[in-house]
């Protein structure tokens, strides 16, 4: 997920290189410049020198354009919206999910609705351990159908229950 902050440093370095930009979204820039593969080499290596990568792919801009989607549905969204996943991946992106599964799955290795397990359990495992919520809040929170399942989703992840892992973190 790209910060406020980073976006800042794209621009930055943008500048630097006299580039001059049309929109510059959180995970995406588009500038008003042809650029030569000379100067297209340097935005990539000033960008690596700053943490970033310059994806240039349609597919790869396509996986993260994904990724970023259930990072903000799972970590930022104070109410989550009541579609389907699927459904809210496919409208967000205006292409059918089916094509977005599979892409995503020959990309990465693993299914987009796995990637969504994986990051509700990371966002379950910070409200655990920060939070001062009770696990009935935490399920309501990420939309969880009950306890029980957020409890059996977590130790299927993690090995641990979730009481155990706060208490051990506590620690």
């Amino acid at each position: 997920m790209v910060s406020i902050h980073s976006n800042k440093v794209v621009k930055s370095e943008l500048k630097k290189l006299g580039l001059h930009y049309i929109n510059a979204d959180f995970n995406e820039v588009e500038v008003k410049e042809s650029m030569s593969a000379e100067l297209r080499d340097q935005l990539k290596i000033d960008l690596l020198k700053s943490g970033f990568e310059l994806i240039e792919d349609k597919k790869a801009i396509l996986i993260e354009k994904i990724k970023n989607i259930i990072v903000n549905k799972v970590y930022y969204s104070d109410k989550l919206p009541k579609t389907r996943n699927s459904d809210y991946i496919s409208e967000k992106l205006n292409h059918d999910y089916t094509y977005l599964a599979n892409l995503f799955s020959e990309v990465t290795g693993i299914t987009i609705e796995h990637y969504i397990i994986t990051n509700k359990i990371e966002r379950v495992k910070e409200l655990l351990l920060y939070d001062k919520l009770s696990l009935t809040q935490i399920s309501n929170k990420l939309k969880y159908s009950s306890v029980s399942h957020l409890s059996n989703q977590f130790r299927k992840v993690t090995g641990l229950t979730p009481t155990f892992f706060r208490h051990f973190g506590q620690k």
